[in-house]
């Protein structure tokens, strides 16, 4: 058994005996794929990540959540940057940090194309309960917390080339920002109209965009969201553009109940980028 010596690597929060790192590149078609199975720098377990596929899992220190997450995803950025064109399924929406990091120490300026329930838009001064999983489309644009953008060497998306996509649950003071920012807000629907005319996209998906009667098993459930297929399509005219560069998503809870409806979903919302060649 052969491992590189770059990523540490768990297959479903199991270490593989002997290895410290990624054996190797996994893909389907022309994508890479890689499993992040962390929330909020905490090791989980019970993804279905299709096959085959690399798994990101080095040693964290013992710190709180910023400083383990700057070692994720430094190790993230790492994967993404040695890899063309990456699907990446994580535990959260801080992984995008990462997978921007890797992009641009690889030479791609992305349009970031951002599907959530909600803005993660907050900062330590908006944010009612002080969680740093509500902070991460602020800390890419540069705003608030920055241990993990400096940390994985990221440097700041300008507004402009962001995206937010069906954001329908946003704090008060949230939504504030997102109004006095130049970020672009959209439905769903409303993608064709705003998809750039050229240049790399990078598309993240949070799970929880879908609304959650087709979408169970989310931790921050947001009512009123679009159906699956509705979101499907969405991607799928993304993927036809032929320009995505990276594809992520954050998926689901395992230990709630509906899981595997969760898991069925959330495979078809990939597919058009898992099938991609």
């Amino acid at each position: 058994m052969r491992c590189s010596r770059t990523f540490g690597t768990y297959r479903f929060g199991v270490p593989l005996p002997g290895c410290r790192t990624a054996q190797r590149s996994g893909y389907i078609g022309a994508m890479r794929i890689v499993a992040v199975p962390y929330f909020m720098g905490e090791p989980i377990a019970g993804f279905e990540v299709p096959e085959p596929h690399d798994t990101i899992a080095p040693a964290l220190p013992d710190q709180d959540p910023q400083h383990r997450m700057a070692v994720l995803y430094t190790h993230l950025a790492e994967w993404v940057a040695q890899h063309d064109r990456p699907i990446v399924y994580a535990g959260d929406c801080v992984a995008p940090i990462g997978v921007l990091a890797g992009l641009q120490h690889s030479g791609v300026k992305p349009t970031l194309i951002f599907f959530d329930a909600h803005g993660d838009f907050n900062t330590w001064e908006t944010s009612p309960s002080g969680f740093v999983g509500g902070m991460p489309l602020a800390m890419l644009t540069g705003r608030g917390e920055q241990t993990i953008v400096t940390g994985t060497g990221l440097l700041p998306l300008p507004d402009e080339r962001v995206i937010l996509v069906d954001g329908r649950d946003l704090d008060p003071a949230e939504q504030e920002a997102v109004a006095s920012s130049l970020i672009t807000v959209s439905s769903v629907a409303e993608i064709p109209d705003h998809i750039p005319g050229d240049g790399a996209l990078y598309v993240h998906v949070d799970a929880d965009v879908v609304d959650p009667s087709e979408m169970p098993a989310m931790n921050y459930p947001a009512p009123g969201g679009p159906s699956l297929d509705e979101v499907r399509r969405a991607l799928t005219l993304l993927e036809q553009t032929r320009r995505v560069a990276a594809f992520s998503m954050s998926l689901w809870n395992p230990a709630l109940p509906g899981a595997e409806i969760a898991a069925a979903a959330t495979q078809h919302l990939a597919e058009p980028f898992l099938s991609a060649g």
